[in-house]
């Protein structure tokens, strides 16, 4: 047999039609999902909201889908990637996660100790906004101001964003 009849052959068998939970756990292979979010996607592919909600309570029952898992993994990528409490915690809302969840990955990113918002704050400040050797006084308070713009968009609190955009932790 030819490699052209055996690519032939391989194209003509029908493919298998997967069910809502081989598609869930296909989902949940590549990264972490919350329950609401993999509904949704499940939903989105064609699934009935009943067949999708079955597919991710035998995901959970396996021990596949769990939303504190998600939840902790998603705060602490974000709180790496420098982003505030304020916007980490909005972020897990919208996934539809519980206060209690939500907590729960506050303390982990405490346990861990990547909650340090203010020297995170700081941090991010001295990197985009360096002081100028010869810079005056508007100058500076352009600046202050940038980091302040720069630090609410990124969700941190307001007490945060006044300390580390007035350079009150200098080295």
């Amino acid at each position: 047999m030819s490699t052209d009849d055996a690519t032939a052959r391989k194209k003509s068998r029908p493919r298998r039609e997967q069910t809502p939970a081989q598609r869930a756990l296909a989902l949940l292979v590549r990264r972490e999902h919350s329950r609401r979010e993999l509904e949704r996607k499940l939903t989105a592919r064609g699934i009935e909201r009943h067949d999708a909600r079955a597919a991710v309570d035998r995901m959970a029952e396996a021990g596949w889908q769990d939303d504190g898992r998600f939840a902790a993994l998603l705060a602490r990528s974000r709180a790496v990637s420098g982003y505030g409490p304020l916007s980490i915690r909005v972020e897990l809302e919208s996934h539809g996660l519980g206060a209690e969840v939500i907590d729960d990955a506050f303390r982990a990113l405490a346990e861990a100790g990547d909650d340090g918002w203010l020297e995170q704050a700081c941090d991010q400040v001295r990197r985009r906004f360096p002081v100028a050797a010869d810079e005056d006084t508007e100058a500076m308070w352009k600046r202050r101001r940038k980091a302040a713009d720069f630090l609410v968009r990124r969700g941190f609190d307001r007490d945060t964003v006044r300390r580390a955009s007035a350079f009150e932790l200098e080295d």
